[in-house]
């Protein structure tokens, strides 16, 4: 299929397709996001040879094998993520959250972090680099394994591999680059074995029950919510707060706010919030 013989998106097959987003991944779309979708699909539905986009979205619907819904999230959803992004959320956790759970779990020696939107790596990957360089001046063998989650299995192939441009990673302090990193060549680095064998990715969408029942001492769900409706962001809102240890906190980013979400969360300071002990 040629660009000219491309098809228009109709309003009627963005609403098809916008309604199935929200019902399966709470993600809201405005009418202004329809130039989006048609832009992110349009080479699917070229490549396939699909006549229209319900041509496409009828096939969608119907492989059970599920590979087109694999497909068509990493297509809709947006990984957009950088090291060391909204710094002082680490800043923080540094100087205050691994303290106290230091100190309050150091009988246990055992670190509980989700990062449930952790794209291409470079978030979870900046949570390990903090929990080893904290947990190794305990001078004790703390489990420091953290869960990555994400609903798209194509940045999660990217996070496992470990791989990231140098340019990115000489954005992080030195010594993180010296002990953490190792050069390819002269465009990508890998993250050491320390690091990869302590981050554990899995695919998950937030819409789903959660499927772990130890609770988490801390929990990143950073720039998720501006996604979701009001409804959809108190639901979700409320499983991460029922994942949450007590005195555990939750991160999230700072164009995002619980203040018209009824929570039980205690607010801290901004796009941080506490579950009372």
């Amino acid at each position: 299929m040629s660009g000219e013989d491309m098809p228009e998106l109709s309003t009627a097959e963005f609403n098809r397709i916008r309604d199935f987003i929200k019902a399966n991944y709470g993600i809201s779309l405005s009418d202004e996001k329809k130039t989006l979708v048609y832009s992110r699909l349009r080479t699917t539905l070229m490549d396939q040879g699909f006549a229209s986009f319900s041509d496409y979205f009828d096939h969608l619907i119907r492989d059970k094998s599920g590979e087109s819904i694999v497909r068509f999230v990493d297509k809709i959803t947006t990984n957009h993520t950088f090291f060391m992004r909204e710094a002082d959320h680490f800043d923080y956790l540094r100087d205050t959250v691994l303290p106290y759970i230091s100190e309050k779990y150091k009988n246990q020696r055992d670190f509980r972090l989700w990062c449930c939107a952790s794209s291409s790596g470079e978030e979870p990957v900046t949570l390990q680099m903090l929990a080893q360089d904290h947990f190794k001046k305990t001078g004790d063998k703390w489990d420091t394994q953290i869960l990555a989650t994400d609903i798209s299995t194509n940045v999660l192939d990217k996070a496992v591999y470990g791989r990231y441009a140098t340019e990115g990673v000489q954005s992080l302090p030195k010594q993180w680059q010296l002990d953490y990193f190792k050069k390819v060549d002269h465009q990508f680095s890998e993250t050491q074995s320390i690091i990869r064998q302590n981050i554990i990715y899995r695919k998950f969408n937030l819409m789903e029950t959660i499927p772990f029942s130890r609770k988490m001492q801390v929990i990143f769900c950073r720039n998720v919510m501006i996604y979701f409706d009001a409804g959809v962001r108190e639901s979700v809102v409320k499983k991460l707060y029922d994942a949450t240890e007590p005195g555990g906190y939750l991160f999230i980013g700072h164009s995002e706010s619980l203040n018209n979400t009824n929570s039980a969360y205690k607010y801290i300071k901004p796009a941080i919030y506490r579950k009372e002990e």
